[in-house]
């Protein structure tokens, strides 16, 4: 029996209505699904909400979106994501038409995501639209935010988040929804807390106020830029904290600017505007991998590794009690114009950031005498100890150029619990597993010099004639242990005190820790740049190799956590 035979002896159904004429190819539907995209990519301009947020000065999420991406990347993810306004379909011919329905109106998540590319790099993108719903999680579709978190996870593609709004915090008009209330959940997180720990990069913008949720994806990312004409962060937002705490006619800017959270370490670093913002973005991507469980990305570099940098010479003043600007130091000795800093606005004891030795990303920490001395802060200890995990879980190879005259002392560094703080970087130098090459550059003393220099074995680290180092500083040293012998010398007090100091200057030349194989070499600073170009060579033909085969089988386990 043929097909044609069946067809043609098949008898039809009584009742059966004739079907209405839908085209073959399921243009209708397509044409439903154009209708609901462009309803979506046309921002809806005489609404409250988008007046208010182009007053305010700000991008729309879409003009954001093509700020940040290469032109013509971007392809999004839950494009018909939204709620629709469902309407009877006009002019029916037959019962089918009679009960269909087609869209009337469309309002979308105000949460839009996809892929696409940043300087050629691919990404995924998740960004706040605030114009609906101020970008509270009754406007978003959850389950639209946690594909992406997953995806996230499984391609192994940087994530990065422009944030404005709640961004997936609570609003209290979903009771009214749901006929009733509901226990807070976490399930975002608990996938954000991943993608850190595999060394997946999550960058945020806080472009707008970031409030509940919201405000903690920019805090926990790897790293966090805040515009500072319109960016805000707060836990709560004025009218909450007024409730709670009697704070009245708060703004933005008062509960949550850019300058209370750059310098508290909330957020990394700022830049003038949403643009600025994105251009940050783009240059710590160019640093890291996709995920920890590769190689961090080499360009080809035209500053020769071997160039010498006598101007490192005269770098260290000759007089103690000088300062001196490490981050000149610092740009001498790496690729020009490569280094990044993060957070130059808090834990200002310390420098930290990323760089390139011929062409190889490479992370950065100094001790900055310009602050404190330099001495070792809580601020500046759990700066570092950030640092150190950012890299771990990258895979950034560090060079430390040390100058620590100790842990901060005085009632204001104990109120803060320095040695709580400095003992956790402790712990999170000796617990990860990222290869450190050590430049003593002048003072090494104490609790403090003992953690820095002496976390990996073995220490691999040089130090340059300026370099001091001991348990105790002079400065002080000498009034403890001499102070019987100063006091009995009366009149003559500070010729002792001079004939003192002498003595253990003399006694301080680093020859004599050479001399003991105290300290492993003693280098000329204008060759400085040409060892750790030929360190981070080896690392990465090496030591870095060995390391992702190590984490591959589960021996070592970064973590940001």
């Amino acid at each position: 029996m043929t097909l044609g035979l069946l067809e043609t002896t098949t008898p039809r159904r009584k009742g059966r209505t004739k079907q209405s004429s839908l085209p073959d190819d399921w243009s209708d539907v397509l044409g439903e699904l154009d209708q609901v995209r462009k309803l979506a990519q046309t921002p809806k301009s005489d609404t409250t909400g988008y007046i208010r947020h182009k007053t305010a000065g700000k991008l729309w999420v879409r003009e954001r979106i093509e700020l940040l991406l290469d032109e013509g990347s971007f392809r999004e993810v839950g494009s018909a994501g939204g709620t629709a306004t469902w309407a009877r379909f006009q002019s029916p011919k037959n019962v089918m038409e009679e009960e269909r329905e087609v869209v009337g109106d469309f309002v979308p998540s105000n949460n839009v995501q996809g892929f696409g590319k940043i300087r050629g790099r691919r990404v995924l993108l998740t960004a706040d639209d605030f114009t609906i719903r101020a970008g509270h999680a009754d406007g978003a579709l959850m389950p639209k935010i946690l594909y992406m978190e997953k995806l996230c996870v499984h391609l192994k593609l940087p994530m990065i988040k422009l944030v404005d709004g709640a961004s997936g915090g609570g609003s209290i008009t979903t009771y009214r929804e749901q006929k009733g209330t509901y226990l807070p959940e976490l399930e975002l997180l608990m996938w954000l807390m991943q993608e850190l720990d595999l060394g997946i990069p999550q960058c945020a913008a806080v472009v707008g106020p970031a409030v509940g949720l919201g405000a903690a994806r920019a805090a926990v990312s790897h790293f966090s830029v805040i515009a500072t004409n319109i960016g805000s962060l707060f836990n709560a937002g004025p009218k909450i904290v007024e409730g709670a705490t009697f704070e009245e006619d708060l703004s933005f800017e008062e509960l949550g600017g850019p300058s209370i959270h750059c310098s508290n370490g909330v957020i990394d670093n700022s830049a003038p505007d949403e643009k600025g913002c994105y251009e940050q973005i783009a240059t710590f991507l160019s640093y890291v991998p996709n995920h920890g469980g590769v190689l961090p990305p080499c360009i080809s570099s035209s500053d020769d590794p071997n160039r010498s940098c006598p101007e490192l010479r005269t770098s260290i003043p000759r007089r103690r009690q000088r300062g001196y600007q490490v981050r000149r130091i610092i740009q001498s000795l790496v690729d020009e114009n490569s280094f990044f800093e993060i957070g130059p606005q808090w834990g200002n004891t310390v420098v930290v950031g990323l760089a390139r030795l011929h062409g190889r990303p490479v992370g950065i920490f100094a001790n900055d005498n310009e602050t404190n001395a330099g001495a070792m802060d809580s601020a500046g200890a759990q700066k570092y100890d950030k640092h150190l995990r950012l890299c771990d879980v990258m895979g950034l190879p560090i060079v430390q150029l040390v100058d620590i005259p100790g842990f901060a002392v005085g009632t204001v560094a104990e109120r803060g619990g320095v040695m709580k703080w400095g003992l956790e970087m402790y712990k999170t130098l000796f617990s990860t597993t990222i290869p450190i090459f050590t430049v003593i550059i002048r003072r090494c003393y104490g609790i403090g010099g003992a953690i820095l220099v002496d976390c990996r074995e073995p220490n691999v680290r040089v130090a340059w004639p300026s370099g001091e180092w001991g348990s105790i500083p002079l400065d002080g040293g000498i009034e403890v242990n001499h102070r019987a012998d100063l006091k009995k010398a009366g009149d003559k007090r500070d010729e002792l005190y001079a004939r003192l100091e002498a003595q253990y200057m003399n006694l301080q030349n680093p020859v004599r820790t050479a001399n003991r194989f105290g300290v492993e070499e003693i280098i000329d600073p204008a060759q400085t740049r040409s060892l750790v170009c030929a360190w981070a060579k080896h690392m990465y033909e090496n030591n870095l190799v060995e390391r992702l085969q190590q984490r591959a089988c589960g021996q070592i386990k970064p973590s940001f956590r």
